[in-house]
């Protein structure tokens, strides 16, 4: 790796590597990383339970304590915050007067460091309490990575594993043997600002959420590459993903069973079917849910996962040709079968079992995602989008409707399994871009309006959607008759309800609030339909 093209003229391309400072709470690799090192003549210094695993390696190890003169205190709180620690990171080999400061006060030089941190966020995620939670901050980890990564033009900091394979690589290399290279040293440390500004961003977000506030005055994100993708939504556009701390079942915890690598719009996708079929209780019945540039062509439950996944494509099967699969439980051979009857781009669920596996695997570029659960649909997070000047922060949409918040405006009562399909496809609209419009029945979509700037013209096309589906199954009426209608918001004319009615839906489902509800209202008792207000809106933008 070559030097930077603005690094000073009196910073070394390479440096040697004879003290290192290694202090990990994951020991992965521990003992064959430092035998490597030892074997290079690196000096290892070390802290606490990290020396005493080299120690009892064979390794010869000298302890932070002997390096400082102070003994380890507080319950391992203060250990590595002293000056012959932080001066033999900080201090600049070029300058006589920190030179000069070192010799004066007996500081030695410290040429590696390798710190991975206390695991903050794996604490948080495992649902411990408060004190495990702040014992779990790392103080002297972070000051050490910073204070060696500000040095970088003389100093070499590792925070996994795998950065320091890189160096040790770099030390073998037989014409710059023990020595590393300014090109990796300055990348090492950019990647440590970052983990560290990761780490802080963890705990920041944790700590707002004990205090139940809604807004810091500031307010951090972080995550880790998970991957770097071939483009982009378009093929001139760069595209990586990043894994936050927050491990919930979806398409960046999954196992990918096989298939090509995921690209952008697949990830975007998948989450979108897999959130969507989520909100659906496996336990209550099998779901559903095809997905198409993020919004739904088809979801559906069923007796049986295949029947689930029949009634879903029978929504709009030229939709959902190259479209995503989301399933909310174990897939099985029947299902697999049916899937792969058309073009598929990703299959994700819980799980498959051995009959699904073998059938998918003739399916080579098939994708197939197995998460062992599924995404909570009431648990709170956030969500994030860039604007221009800042980002755009809310609430994950965690609203569900039950029977009981349903108010019922109109003359006529919904019936048992009228009720039922206006909550099922209520949540359907959750995850349906707006305008959005969803006719449903028995538990299935039949027509879906999504993205329109004009709430009439999503009841139109859904309309047509159920219209053009019926051809395709030579049915003489389309399904839209006899079924239910949901709308993610108020209609502000009777002209979007009209469209419904008109379609052969029998009752609707939407939030109200609209100054006009009440000319709505007149229009669904004039067409003798049974409308409920939800009082909760779910734009998706």
């Amino acid at each position: 790796m070559s030097p930077p093209k603005a690094a000073p003229k009196n910073v070394p391309d390479r440096i040697a590597v004879k003290r290192m400072l290694i202090s990990v709470s994951d020991k992965t690799g521990l003992v064959e990383r430092a035998q490597k090192l030892a074997a290079l003549g690196v000096d290892l210094v070390s802290t606490g339970g990290t020396s005493k695993a080299l120690k009892d390696a064979g390794l010869k190890v000298r302890d932070v304590a002997d390096l400082t003169g102070f003994p380890e205190m507080m319950d391992g709180r203060v250990k590595t915050l002293h000056p012959k620690v932080h001066g033999g990171l900080l201090y600049r080999r070029d300058l006589a007067s920190h030179t000069k400061d070192a010799t004066d006060h007996c500081i030695e030089p410290i040429d590696l460091v390798w710190i991975n941190l206390y695991p903050f966020e794996a604490t948080v995620q495992a649902g411990a309490g408060f004190d495990d939670c702040i014992e779990n901050i790392d103080i002297g980890g972070p000051a050490m990575l910073r204070a060696a990564s500000k040095n970088a033009d003389f100093v070499a900091v590792c925070t996994d594993g795998a950065d320091l394979d890189a160096v040790i690589a770099e030390m073998e290399q037989a014409e710059n043997k023990g020595t590393v290279s300014l090109g990796l040293r300055r990348r090492l440390a950019a990647k440590t600002y970052a983990r560290t500004a990761a780490y802080d961003a963890a705990i920041s977000e944790w700590y707002w959420k004990q205090l139940d506030e809604e807004a810091g005055d500031w307010r951090a994100f972080g995550g880790k590459l998970q991957q770097t993708l071939r483009y982009g939504e378009n093929p001139h556009q760069k595209a990586v993903v990043y894994a936050g701390p927050d491990k919930r079942a979806g398409v960046l915890t999954a196992r990918q069973v096989q298939g090509k690598e995921l690209s952008y719009n697949n990830i975007n996708d998948t989450d979108a079917a897999f959130e969507l079929v989520a909100e659906f209780d496996p336990k209550a019945s099998p779901a559903v849910a095809i997905i198409k540039h993020a919004n739904p062509c088809g979801v559906a439950t069923g007796a049986t996962v295949t029947e689930a996944y029949r009634r879903a494509l029978a929504c709009d099967s030229t939709s959902a040709f190259g479209g995503i699969i989301a399933v909310n439980v174990p897939l099985d051979g029947p299902t697999a079968e049916a899937i792969t009857e058309i073009f598929t781009e990703v299959v994700i669920a819980p799980d498959a079992d051995e009959a699904a596996l073998a059938v998918f695997a003739k399916k080579k570029n098939l994708r197939l995602l197995l998460t062992g659960g599924l995404p909570d649909p009431a648990q709170p997070g956030v969500m994030v989008r860039t604007v221009a000047g800042g980002l755009l922060v809310q609430d994950r949409d965690v609203g569900r409707i039950m029977e009981a918040d349903l108010k019922i405006v109109t003359k006529r009562r919904p019936s048992p399994q009228e009720i039922a399909d206006m909550l099922f496809a209520f949540r359907v609209c959750k995850h349906t871009k707006s305008n959005a419009i969803i006719y449903a029945k028995d538990g299935a979509t039949v027509g879906i309006g999504a993205g329109q700037m004009s709430r009439v013209d999503s009841a139109r096309i859904a309309r047509r959607k159920a219209e053009d589906a019926a051809h395709a199954a030579n049915q003489a009426d389309p399904a839209t008759i006899g079924s239910v209608c949901a709308s993610d918001a108020f209609f502000p004319f009777a002209d979007g309800l009209l469209q419904a009615a008109q379609a052969g839906a029998t009752a609707v489902i939407q939030p109200g609030g609209s100054v006009r509800d009440d000319e709505v209202i007149k229009a669904a008792d004039d067409a003798d339909l049974a409308m409920v207000f939800t009082g909760m809106r779910h734009f998706r933008h």
